[in-house]
């Protein structure tokens, strides 16, 4: 049997990636596809670009900007596929990606099973993107991989997933409420829903990093704060829904310890929220520990102060560091231009 696999991206102001974008999901080896795209009231040339791959094969949806998770919403509602494959409008599939899944998946026996698969970090060269394992690449029981998300604070990025249209129906829409995490929320649902995960490591997910640009930056926004509450919130309903053990418990103090050092010591509100959920579990959140590049601003000077730097100066490292990649990126394919034979068949 060969299954239509639906490859839905959203877009927002993606005018530097969507093309890359779209030719890696075309350039798929699986022959089965379609391609959905939402532009989600974007206000650069994506419009303009993604009209240039509108086909048969593509089919472009326009609609005035509300969130990723209401673009993905759309998309879904269009789409055809047994299978679908989530991509973001800035990272890339290889090319084999999908068709390994699907080998895996007619190996279990089972389209209940989610397919995950290995993924590297990159900036503007894909051919240098570094993949890191973690204790989520391998098989695991739904349980078991949201429990060791939580412990290890790790997660496995939004394009490595591959999900029938089964598991994708039991698990219900993407929350609009949410704005960071609403990924991390909804593929909670997909595992719950699921009977576990199949690790393909061959099969491979680029994922560009985009620092402060990136939808799950959080920086000052006290707005993002509360969604990312919202999630959290969600998570903890998730994991001792199935299980309330002590290692369940534990788990989820370590989850809220985690993530107030987005909340202290701007938020007092959400931090004193944490604190009485974890006694709730039988722990204890503590002042969240800077890192010795902050920390001493915050003897100095104080915890605003250091907050701000947290926030202030990754950006700015980020900024240094994509420039230069990027510089490095159009360097090389100037010299591969020139370099390059020109032949006949590549005059146009």
């Amino acid at each position: 049997m060969n299954p239509l696999v639906s490859i839905l991206i959203p877009a927002y102001n993606a005018q530097t990636t969507i093309a890359e974008t779209l030719r890696s999901a075309l350039g798929q080896t699986w022959p089965q596809k379609e391609i959905i795209v939402v532009d989600d009231g974007s206000r650069d040339e994506t419009p303009s670009i993604l009209r240039r791959f509108e086909s048969r094969n593509v089919l472009v949806v326009r609609q005035p900007n509300q969130g990723a998770a209401a673009a993905r919403n759309k998309a879904l509602s269009l789409s055809n596929g047994d299978y679908i494959q989530w991509l973001d409008a800035d990272d890339l599939l290889s090319p084999e990606k999908i068709a390994l899944q699907i080998n895996a998946s007619d190996e279990c026996g089972s389209n209940a099973v989610v397919l995950s698969c290995a993924w590297g970090r990159f900036m503007y060269r894909a051919s240098h993107a570094t993949f890191v394992p973690t204790p989520l690449w391998c098989d695991l029981a739904p349980w078991e991989w949201l429990v060791r998300q939580m412990e290890h604070n790790i997660y496995m990025q939004t394009a490595t997933w591959l999900v029938s249209r089964g598991i994708t129906e039991a698990a219900g829409p993407w929350d609009t409420r949410l704005l960071g995490d609403d990924d991390g929320e909804y593929f909670a649902r997909v595992l719950l829903a699921s009977k576990g995960t199949r690790f393909v490591p061959d099969a491979k997910v680029y994922y560009r990093m985009t620092g402060a640009s990136s939808l799950s930056y959080i920086g000052h926004s006290d707005r993002k704060r509360d969604a990312q509450w919202l999630s959290m919130l969600l998570h903890i309903e998730y994991v001792r829904s199935v299980e309330d053990s002590p290692r369940a418990r534990a788990a989820c103090v370590q989850y809220l310890q985690n993530w107030m050092v987005y909340f202290y010591p701007d938020r007092p509100d959400l931090f004193e929220k944490a604190q009485m959920l974890a006694g709730e579990f039988g722990g204890s959140i503590t002042v969240p520990r800077l890192s010795w590049k902050y920390d001493w601003i915050r003897t100095l000077f104080g915890w605003p102060l250091a907050r701000r730097a947290q926030v202030t100066l990754p950006k700015l490292r980020w900024s240094l560091a994509r420039r230069y990649d990027r510089t490095v990126q159009k360097f090389g394919s100037r010299r591969h231009s020139v370099d390059a034979p020109v032949s006949s068949a590549s005059v146009t």
